[in-house]
């Protein structure tokens, strides 16, 4: 029986609030691009709310991401742990 049966809840994560940091969107600006309700896109981003697979892909399509990229299992590591090799100091 799998999870989603018996009642668990596997934690789906996402960057949607650093992605659309990075791009200068508004969670309304998000939501009229995937065709939701603002409030949609703050209970996606706090996790209150996973997204049908129709709406990731939506999503993923806005960011130009794959969705492994933007939603994941496991939670993300910060990106400067990836981009910088953990370090918040200088070079």
């Amino acid at each position: 029986m799998s999870p989603a049966s018996r009642g668990e809840r596997l934690p789906i994560h996402n960057r949607l609030r650093v992605l659309r940091a990075e791009r200068g969107i508004s969670r309304a600006r998000l939501a009229e691009m995937v065709d939701v309700n603002p409030q949609t896109v703050g209970a996606l981003e706090r996790g209150d709310h996973y997204p049908s697979l129709d709406l990731a892909f939506r999503i993923c399509e806005v960011f130009g991401l794959p969705v492994e990229a933007v939603f994941s299992r496991e939670p993300f590591a910060p990106l400067s742990e990836s981009l910088y090799g953990g370090g918040t100091g200088g070079r």
